[in-house]
Parts: C-alpha cells; structure tokens; sequence
C-alpha cells in the first residue's frame, strides 16, 4: 500500500524542496529590494505588492506540503495523519497576468516558476489523493488501525 499512495521518491521529493526552498530565498531577495518599486506608477506598485504577497503564499504553502511529504516517508507522521486537509497543500489565488505582464523581466520569471512549482505539487497531491480514493475500504481501514498504535 505504502507504493499505492506515496509516488514521491526520497530523491524527488528533495529536488523538489531544495527547488522551493532556492525559489524562496530568491523571491525574498528580490522583492525585498525597496528601489522596486520606486521607479513604478502607484498602481503597477500596489500590484507588485500583491503578486509578491501571492508568491510567498504560494512557496510558503508549497514549502509546507513538502515538509508534510518528507515527514511522511520518514515515519514521523501516519499515512492517515497526511490526508488531514490541515497537511495538503493550501490555497494560493491566481497570478494577474494582466499586471504582471506590465513587471520587469525578473519579476515576471519568479512569478511564473512560483507558479509553476505550486502546480506541479498541487497534480501530484491531486494524484496521490485520487489514489488514496481508490484503496478498497477493508484496506484503508487496516491503514488507519495501523497508524493507531
């Protein structure tokens, strides 16, 4: 069953958070620059605001869906405890690909591999949750007596 519901190898699933983590630090680097926004209208500023706000939601949320994962291959928490909708990986709005076309090029470039990363996660989770879906009843219910003791 363990194959069935987790399809995140060890090294995947590391690829993956170091990718985050990169993404992370340099989205803070360079949006926490205050010269960015001084060369913009106050419009284009307020949205640049809020597409950083939406790029770190997004890298915080997909940043803590892979701790959940690799807490999960390493027996720190049950399989059943990772279904929990607490430990899946959040909400995180849409891009303004209106204003963010009107952004400098770097800018655009975090934006759309937060974006990107976010999605990817988000087909994997989808896939791992249908999969769960399709375990027959008699062999969840063993999983959770499992995770009880």
């Amino acid at each position: 069953m363990e194959s069935l519901h987790h399809e995140l190898t060890p090294k995947l699933l590391e690829s993956l958070y170091i990718e985050a983590m990169i993404l992370a630090d340099e989205a803070r680097s360079y949006f926490d620059r205050d010269q960015m926004t001084v060369n913009l209208s106050p419009e284009i500023s307020v949205a640049f605001s809020c597409e950083s706000l939406k790029v770190t939601t997004r890298l915080m949320h997909s940043i803590a869906w892979l701790l959940n994962q690799k807490a999960l291959l390493a027996g720190e928490i049950s399989h059943y405890d990772s279904l929990t909708d607490a430990r899946d990986l959040g909400y995180s709005p849409a891009s303004d690909s209106f204003q963010v076309d009107r952004f400098p090029e770097e800018a655009r470039a975090l934006i759309a591999a937060s974006e990107d990363l976010y999605f990817r996660l988000q087909r994997m989770s989808q896939k791992m949750r249908s999969a769960e879906a399709r375990v027959p009843e008699p062999l969840a219910m063993i999983e959770r007596l499992r995770a009880s003791f």
